[in-house]
Formats: structure tokens, C-alpha cells, sequence
């Protein structure tokens, strides 16, 4: 059961979609939510900063403090209107480490959310990265193109039976287990095509079973076009309302690398996905 989530704030935005449906989430929970925000120190080399008017810097600096004021003023007003338990932390710090401070902060919750980059606009790459392999726990993308709130009419989950997926679906099981309907996709190409994924979905749908969920098995073939492609293309057809799938890839010291399928959903993803690592 999910008791408390974090959700990152977007500031200076019109829209803060994560927030949004952050808050929705928590009222199906009835969840603790808290909204961090970041502001960030720029160490700026000494001929640049001197070349700054003081009183420029200090304005700049004045601007994005009311941004975050109102960042967090409008989160309290949304959960205000919900009746929601709700507070806020605002870090303080360099933008280069706000990844795992953001990491750090997410292992105290049972889910965090943020919102997908957005073309033109913020771009979150880093902390979605952060979140997924140095958390521990799982995390939400929300498109920056979302309006809804929290659907679970068909949740989608993707199963090649790995660490990840298994996490993930793990994870994953209160909202499975208010899902509408429930699927298993598997997706199958030169690389994964052979008789034991069959197996495998039959033996987690057994598992999902045991907890009441109802699982359809379903194999898509992709031949000619990556697994991303293939699994936004099943998700459109089959009208679902969340993505629930493993994240591949690893992490260093301050650098974080995707895998193929992992960035594909996250450039291009439509519904909100759940991801563990």
C-alpha cells in the first residue's frame, strides 16, 4: 500500500502535470504527498561572475525565489482543495547534484514522481535518471501533455522476465490490484524469441493470480522496430492508461546511462509509466 510519495515541482511552469496527478494518486491512497523543490547555486568562474552587475544577480536570484514561493504556495492551495496531508522541502545546492539529492530524498517514500521532459521546455532527463537507479524505489513519469487524473482502467505491464520487470511489477501491485484490467506484454524479437518467455508470462500471470488479479497474457512480434515503438504502439491500440515496466541501464559516479527501450518510453511516452530499476 502506498502511505507516502514525493513529487518533484516544476518551477516558472504553467503547468505542473507531476504535481497534478501526484495529488490524485495520494487521494486514491489517501497518501502523504510532499512537493520538493530545488534551488540551485551557480559557481560561476571568477571573470564571469565579476563581469555580472551585483544588482543583476541579486535580481535574478530574487525572480527565481518567487518562483519557487509560488511553486510550493500552489501545491499547498491543491492539496488544500483536496484535503490531503501535504508539506513541502525546498534543497538548496548545485544543479549537478540535485540528482541524488533528489535520490536521497525519494528513498525515504514509497513512490516518487516527476514530470517527462518536455521539448522547448524543462528538461528532467537527469533527475528522472537519478531517480531510477540510485532510489530504490519506484518512480512515475508523468507526460508533460497529461491532464487526466490517476486512470487505472488498463495497465499495461511489460515482462521479458527480468530483475527489472519483476521490481517493477512488484512495485507496481497497488495499483494493479485496483486496475480495471491487467496485462502481460511480451515482446518478442531475435533477441528474446524463444518458448521460455511464453512460460514466463504464464508464470507470473499465476503469480498475479494469487494476489486477485486477472492477467491477460498478450506477445507482440517486433521485427522491424524497437521494443519502445512496439510497446507505445500496443499501449495506443489498447486504449491504456499506465505503463508498467522494468529500467534498464546503469550508473556511475554522477553519470547515469539508459537503455535502448528505457529512453525510447521516456522520449516518447503518452500515459504515465512506473519504472523500478
Amino acid at each position: 500500500m502506498i502511505k507516502d510519495l514525493i513529487v518533484n515541482l516544476a518551477i516558472g511552469a504553467e503547468r505542473d502535470p507531476a504535481r497534478e496527478y501526484a495529488l490524485t494518486v495520494a487521494d486514491v491512497f489517501q497518501a502523504h504527498t510532499v512537493g520538493l523543490a530545488f534551488i540551485y547555486d551557480y559557481a560561476l568562474p571568477g571573470h564571469v561572475a565579476g563581469a555580472i552587475p551585483t544588482e543583476l544577480a541579486a535580481q535574478a536570484k530574487r525572480e527565481y525565489q518567487k518562483a519557487v514561493d509560488a511553486a510550493v504556495e500552489a501545491f499547498h492551495a491543491a492539496a488544500k482543495r483536496s484535503m490531503l496531508s501535504a508539506e513541502h522541502i525546498v534543497d538548496t545546492g548545485y544543479e549537478r547534484d540535485a540528482p541524488l539529492a533528489l535520490a536521497n530524498a525519494a528513498r525515504r517514500f514509497d513512490l516518487s514522481l516527476i514530470t517527462q521532459s518536455e521539448p522547448g521546455g524543462p528538461n528532467n532527463d537527469r533527475l528522472i535518471e537519478g531517480l531510477l537507479f540510485e532510489s530504490g524505489r519506484p518512480v512515475i513519469m508523468v507526460p508533460y501533455i497529461q491532464r487526466d487524473a490517476l486512470k487505472l482502467d488498463r495497465v499495461v505491464c511489460c515482462w521479458d522476465g527480468s530483475r527489472p520487470a519483476a521490481r517493477a511489477i512488484n512495485d507496481a501491485l497497488p495499483f494493479l490490484t485496483k486496475a480495471g484490467a491487467v496485462e502481460l506484454l511480451i515482446v518478442v524479437n531475435e533477441k528474446t524469441k524463444n518458448d521460455d518467455h511464453l512460460i514466463r508470462g504464464v508464470r507470473m500471470g499465476e503469480h498475479l493470480a494469487r494476489h486477485n488479479i486477472d492477467v491477460e497474457v498478450q506477445t507482440e512480434v517486433a521485427p522491424d522496430i524497437d521494443v519502445a515503438s512496439t510497446i507505445l504502439s500496443h499501449v495506443a491500440d489498447s486504449s491504456a492508461t499506465m505503463i508498467v515496466m522494468g529500467a534498464y541501464g546503469h550508473s556511475r559516479v554522477r553519470e547515469f546511462i539508459l537503455g535502448g527501450a528505457t529512453r525510447g518510453i521516456l522520449a516518447s511516452m503518452t500515459v504515465p509509466v512506473l519504472m523500478s530499476h
